[in-house]
């Protein structure tokens, strides 16, 4: 006998989502069958049109392996009306883009919407006049289970949701995927912050810090998309192999225009084919250093001791070297770009001559003010009095010239950093030197007191505790007039230059006033691991507080001795047991020796950046590429080689912090050796 469709509830929220599909692909349909002809004037305007179809079609995607609703909100009220009117309440379906019926009416709501707020902040304490929350669970794309709070009856006592346990240890395969069903309060209240503060995330491992920021990005989009249309967004990550891991995130959310890059690739105005020493990094990367760059470039400006003469027909005007010398330090006073000055000297010079021109009688206008600045003598006037330059030649002359920057590093720089820096060799060409990665940062920071770099409308820098002083600025300089949301740990600096606090990384970003959250719950690292790696938090960023594991499983945690690498590769095979992704984190000097290990065992593996899938499901992993990264379940190799392939102890011990949280579900440390004192302690 069949179960009436009254008694059965999962039956028709099954129903609204087939609906919902169908509803998605008519909407899909529509933009597809969309002709463009009539209303395209050029073939410019017909291919941007094209691109914003062809963009608006993915976003239309109805991903089957993909949730299209993960909610639902029944409220006791219509949202906005008089609660005295007694207005019967609405029911929303939350997903992760919105999907209308024919009519128009909506069947989801995008999780961004107000209205879906409460989905996400909502509690017993404060139902935000829910009467219902519903969470789905999903086996593949199927709905499968359902869980109800009634967050208006104060007889039902609050509880753990099991279906968000589930989605959070849900065992992973692939790239990064996005949290959007299981933001919790306090990452939703960062989530839907403002366009126009800055934001600084301080979380620690698993707090979720990176998808916090990724679907920032998504709401500003949502609640400014014009505005950021114009202006721009921008993801900046430590390396490629990061960057890989979280691209399908903003994608699986509907955004489609955000581009993602490394600081390396926002200052590649040279190719990076050298390395610094720490001690040449730390004081490269110093903010000290934009002052020097700042001299050097206005160092090229000459006061006159020439009078400027511009011949027009039988005519000679005369422009004394005095009142040249007026202009130069005007513009200097002014305090703007070298290359804008330089661009205005030249029409003031014009301008001083249109002076003389008039009392004697004459009546120009603009056309002959724009003559005489391009008058053969001002052009020579202006090459000598304000030169073009060159930034990058610039940087080279500062680093293989002593003299050159001992004149504009005095007493900024020490006579031994001015030696640190400096190359051991001449070098003839900017083609030929082998730049660093911090040399180019120089050769950004002299290229804006030239002229100034673009500034996008929001940016997203993620691992920020990294970044050197230098880099900070460079990054700023992308978002001067925008905002910006910073995402990092302390704990995970593992640069010589790491941050040592937020406020001083935030004022060399140019953002001073950006306010700082902290995230200290972890829903990724199981409680006995994150529990063993806080005890290197003392050490490494005392006075920190300790990640505090929500998660109901403590997670697989197993410390074990072993005598040779095969023992490490059998630790490897029993994890593969398990469904979902294994690490195998090591120290870089390692990666070769355990690679080869892997291979003899026919086991196969990938490198960090390199998808997984159901075949291959384990990566070989350098603990110099581990930050960032996450799988289910990790074997670590060796800690104390870790830490001994660090310039200091300190970072050596945060790189093995940054190593040990990488688990989701389980982690094994093997070890010949000892272990740290610290984790023995």
């Amino acid at each position: 006998m069949s179960t009436p469709a009254h008694d059965d509830p999962l039956g028709r929220e099954r129903a609204h989502l087939s609906s919902s599909r169908a509803a998605l692909r008519a909407m899909r349909e529509d933009v597809e069958s969309l002709d463009i002809s009539d209303v395209t004037a050029n073939w410019v305007n017909a291919q941007i049109l094209e691109r914003q179809i062809g963009e608006r079609i993915k976003a239309l995607a109805d991903l089957s392996d993909t949730p299209l609703f993960f909610g639902r909100l029944d409220y006791l009220h219509a949202p906005g009306a008089d609660r005295a009117e007694g207005a019967e309440g609405e029911r929303f379906y939350i997903g992760r883009r919105h999907v209308h019926d024919e009519g128009g009416d909506p069947m989801v709501i995008d999780w961004r919407a107000p209205v879906s707020q409460p989905f996400y902040r909502a509690s017993k304490k404060d139902p935000m006049d829910i009467g219902l929350r519903r969470r789905f669970g999903y086996t593949g794309g199927d709905l499968t289970a359902y869980e109800d709070e009634h967050l208006s009856d104060p007889g039902e006592a609050a509880r753990t949701s099991k279906l968000l346990q589930q989605e959070i240890e849900r065992p992973r395969v692939g790239p990064m995927r996005d949290i959007v069903a299981t933001i919790q309060p306090e990452q939703d209240e960062i989530v839907r912050s403002g366009l126009g503060g800055t934001v600084c995330v301080q979380g620690g491992p698993g707090t979720g810090k990176t998808a916090v920021g990724l679907h920032r990005v998504a709401y500003l989009l949502y609640a400014h998309r014009e505005r950021l249309a114009r202006t721009g967004t921008l993801v900046i990550g430590p390396n490629r192999s990061f960057l890989h891991y979280i691209e399908q995130v903003l994608p699986a959310l509907g955004e489609m225009a955000v581009r993602q890059a490394t600081v390396d690739d926002l200052v590649a105005q040279v190719e990076v084919r050298g390395a610094d020493d720490a001690a040449a990094a730390i004081v490269k990367g110093d903010a000290r250093m934009a002052q020097v760059v700042r001299r050097a470039v206005y160092a090229h400006v000459r006061m006159p001791t020439e009078p400027v003469v511009v011949v027009r027909g039988s005519r000679r005007w005369r422009v004394p070297a005095y009142e040249l010398e007026a202009m130069v330090r005007e513009l200097l006073d002014r305090d703007i770009r070298y290359g804008a000055a330089r661009d205005a000297l030249p029409q003031r010079i014009a301008h001083a001559v249109l002076v003389q021109m008039e009392r004697s009688g004459e009546a120009p206008d603009d056309r002959v003010q724009d003559a005489v600045a391009r008058n053969t003598a001002v052009k020579a006037a202006v090459k000598e009095l304000w030169p073009p330059v060159d930034p990058a030649k610039l940087v080279l002359r500062l680093l293989s010239d002593p003299d050159f920057l001992a004149a504009h590093a005095e007493g900024i720089l020490t006579e031994d950093e001015q030696k640190t820096i400096l190359w051991a060799k001449p070098v003839r060409s900017v083609k030929s030197a082998r730049w660093s990665a911090a040399d180019a940062v120089l050769i950004d920071e002299a290229t804006d007191v030239v002229e100034r770099t673009h500034s996008l409308g929001h940016v997203v820098l993620d691992e920020a505790q990294d970044l050197s002083p230098m880099q900070y600025r460079a990054v700023g300089r992308r978002c001067t007039t925008g905002s910006a949301t910073v995402l990092g740990d302390l704990a995970q600096g593992t640069t010589p230059w790491a941050t040592r606090s937020w406020a001083e990384a935030l004022a060399h970003l140019g953002k001073p006033e950006a306010v700082v959250e902290e995230l200290t719950a972890g829903f990724r690292v199981p409680t006995d691991v994150i529990t063993y790696a806080s005890r290197l938090l003392p050490h490494i960023a005392p006075g920190l507080t300790p990640v505090a594991s929500v998660r109901e499983n403590p997670g697989f945690f197993d410390l074990r001795p072993v005598g040779e690498t095969a023992e490490v590769v059998a630790a490897c095979e029993e994890l593969l047991r398990n469904e979902g992704s294994t690490g195998l984190i090591a120290a870089d000097a390692r990666v070769p020796v355990l690679a080869q290990a892997l291979t003899a065992a026919g086991i196969a593996h990938l490198a960090p950046g390199e998808e997984t899938t159901r075949e291959t499901r384990l990566t070989l992993v350098p603990a110099s590429l581990a930050k960032g990264l996450e799988y289910d379940y990790v074997v670590l190799d060796e800690p104390r080689a870790v830490v001994d392939a660090e310039p200091d102890e300190r970072t050596g011990l945060r790189r093995l912090y940054v190593a040990l949280t990488r688990a989701v579900s389980g982690l094994i440390v093997t070890h010949g050796g000892p272990l740290p004192e610290q984790l023995t302690a």
